[in-house]
């Protein structure tokens, strides 16, 4: 990951922000690997199917948005580890139902066959279903003294009123009209939830958070949601499978509606730096601590995949 911006000159480390991103990357790797099931015992095609899914790809977003916001309040990146896998775990159990014959019916995910290609549909929904019972039995085993709540806001973002019910209200939204403000509560749900969540868990590690601090990582991880989600309707049509990983013009073949199809390419880039403006201002309360937040919401607009 890369970064051209003035204003994520970091005044407090010397470490750039693609050699930090890269440490936390390492990092979430070995504690996802540490946490998943092993590929052997009465299970072992569930538990292969459950590492498939989760190990050696993506961007890891999430769990660096919580790292991120981790330092804001001062936390120790260990303190960090267990809500970032519960987060990568949730993640990539949705990415599997996602791409399920149910659901998108996509058969490329991370530069690679989905789950349920390279296994089998049942065993790509069991490993779904595996997947986010593991985040949540992580997270409780959390050094922090806070899990429960850590657990019940994880859950929020992954229920009816979060992701899982994001989801829902785009497949009822497929193929209907629909406007700009629809549109964005669509994804404040299906993938601004889990951001929201992600900000908020690796916050919560450190110091106690005042509530216009709170309040200012919300509107942070909002708009730094909503770019991602634009981002990638961009992405849709301007990448190709190769670059990104998964098959590309999905969303006009499935007659979607997305901000690309609202407000056109340009229109939906102009919307992704202003919204990347929004996120900046956000954190301007926290001045330095703040740095990496800024970088990942530089990143999340200026990304090719």
């Amino acid at each position: 990951m890369s970064v051209a911006s003035s204003r994520t000159a970091n005044p407090v480390s010397d470490v750039t922000f693609a050699a930090w991103s890269r440490e936390r990357q390492q990092r979430i790797e070995s504690v996802l690997e540490r946490v998943l099931p092993a590929g052997a015992g009465p299970a072992a095609r569930l538990a292969a199917a459950m590492r498939y899914a989760t190990l050696g790809g993506g961007k890891r977003v999430r769990p660096l948005l919580a790292y991120a916001a981790s330092e804001v309040t001062g936390a120790d990146a260990a303190r960090v580890d267990a809500g970032a896998a519960a987060l990568e775990l949730i993640h990539a159990y949705s990415l599997i139902h996602d791409d399920l014959p149910c659901m998108d019916d996509d058969s490329l995910r991370r530069g690679k066959p989905t789950c349920h290609v390279a296994f089998d549909v049942a065993t790509a929904l069991l490993a779904g279903d595996a997947l986010q019972s593991l985040a949540f039995c992580v997270l409780a085993q959390s050094p922090d003294a806070a899990a429960a709540d850590a657990c019940r806001l994880l859950a929020d973002a992954a229920g009816v009123l979060g992701m899982a019910g994001g989801q829902q209200v785009d497949l009822d939204a497929t193929g209907v009209a629909t406007d700009e403000a629809s549109l964005t509560r669509l994804h404040s749900m299906k993938t601004g939830a889990l951001i929201r969540a992600a900000v908020q868990l690796g916050a919560r590690c450190g110091r106690p958070l005042a509530a216009d601090e709170t309040r200012a990582l919300d509107a942070f991880a909002t708009a730094a949601g909503l770019a991602f989600q634009v981002v990638d309707d961009v992405l849709d049509v301007e990448g190709s499978a190769a670059t990104l990983g998964k098959t590309a013009g999905k969303d006009a073949a499935q007659h979607k509606a997305t901000f690309v199809s609202l407000l056109g390419v340009d229109g939906a880039k102009a919307r992704a730096r202003s919204l990347r403006d929004e996120a900046h201002t956000a954190l301007d309360r926290f001045g330095g601590a703040a740095v990496r937040l800024r970088e990942l919401a530089d990143w999340i607009v200026l990304r090719t995949r």
